[in-house]
């Protein structure tokens, strides 16, 4: 089937890291699939890239190498203690083919991006860039973003996320956004993406949380139960928990935590979600969510309940989905948004169905197609 290369955007993240990690773990033997959705049943046959077939590279702003950030991931209980050693060669392959993230103005930037990613290309046969650096703020509208001819002339008004996705697609590259950044979300981008043939998806991986509202969402609308109010609080640590203290990110994560709400119920309810950053919490998260919801003759009634997870754990195999996936998508020639990978997302690319189940049948039909 061939190689693919999977070139991450926040490479030495605790997200990536992980995935890097786990991958080199699955390829050896030393780990189960769990989690990993491709590798469920379900999808034998799919002709679906196997993990083996994944080649790592990417940009980072830090420089701790990928064995010293997997040792620190172990020692915080994120990583099973011998896995650093067992899987030091692989991850030392893997750091070679990383490069500092481009620090210059926007149009320097993706030069530098499409060099590297061209370079990057020469060693595999598809290429799929997958953001998991931190959480951008709103991108304002600009009258550039609505054509592909407007954007070529003015590139440096693209924030970080979307710089990535124009260079993805000049250097033939599939785009995943696993934040919910801007990336590929504009018209332009769009427009980029089909005339160079390159599939899309995101945005914003739907983990924890957003995933039992996806579930639970339309249990109430299809019993009939008229929800009120539903809100949230979430503690998070780490690098994730750092970047949505600040209240522009957070309003990014929080517009596509309400899109599944909004969508599976048919309307916006009250209620909002709030994100506390814990920095002992490390990189475990905890959510708590209230559901007001109302029942038969007006009886008022509630539901509440708890969500602990370890972020990387719950985001690392969905990184390899998608890598996966994408990497069929690009092998199979789609071109622009794969609404079918809505199952990923919080607030998905397309016109997918909202609801948890519709999206797996969806993805599932997909990947035997």
């Amino acid at each position: 089937m061939g190689k693919i290369g999977v070139w991450l955007i926040g490479a030495r993240g605790s997200v990536a890291t992980t995935a890097v990690a786990g991958a080199a773990a699955l390829r050896a033997g030393l780990a189960a699939r769990t989690g990993c959705v491709t590798d469920l049943p379900d999808f034998a046959g799919a002709a679906v890239p196997a993990v083996g077939d994944l080649v790592f590279g990417g940009h980072d702003v830090v420089g701790t190498p990928l064995v010293k950030r997997v040792e620190q991931l172990a020692a915080a209980g994120v990583l099973p203690a011998a896995l650093p050693g067992a899987v030091a060669a692989e991850l030392d392959a893997a750091e070679a083919r990383l490069r500092p993230a481009p620090s210059g103005p926007g149009r320097a930037a993706i030069e530098q991006v499409v060099a590297d990613l061209t370079e990057f290309r020469r060693h595999v046969d598809h290429v799929v860039v997958i953001n998991v650096a931190s959480t951008e703020p709103p991108c304002p509208p600009h009258p550039a973003h609505a054509s592909l001819a407007a954007l070529d002339q003015a590139l440096d008004v693209l924030p970080p996320s979307a710089r990535y996705a124009y260079a993805a697609f000049r250097a033939g590259c599939g785009f995943v956004d696993f934040t919910p950044s801007t990336g590929a979300r504009l018209p332009a981008l769009d427009e980029f993406a089909r005339v160079t043939g390159q599939p899309y998806a995101g945005r914003d991986g739907k983990t924890g949380e957003t995933l039992l509202r996806s579930v639970l969402a339309p249990m109430f609308a299809q019993r009939g139960l008229n929800v009120l109010a539903w809100s949230g609080t979430n503690l998070l640590g780490g690098g994730d928990g750092a970047t949505l203290a600040d209240p522009a990110a957070a309003s990014s994560k929080n517009a596509s935590k309400q899109q599944v709400l909004a969508r599976n119920l048919d309307r916006p309810v009250d209620g909002e979600v709030h994100i506390d950053y814990v920095p002992a919490l490390g990189d475990w998260k905890t959510a708590w969510d209230h559901v007001l919801f109302e029942g038969f003759l007006g009886t008022r009634m509630t539901l509440q309940l708890t969500w602990q997870g370890c972020d990387s754990a719950l985001a690392a195999p969905l990184v390899l989905d998608l890598a996966r996936l994408t990497g069929k998508a690009c092998r199979d020639g789609v071109a622009g948004p794969v609404a079918e990978f809505g199952f990923f997302f919080k607030d998905p690319v397309g016109d997918g169905p909202p609801d948890l189940a519709s999206q797996y049948a969806a993805l599932r039909e997909w990947a035997h197609r």
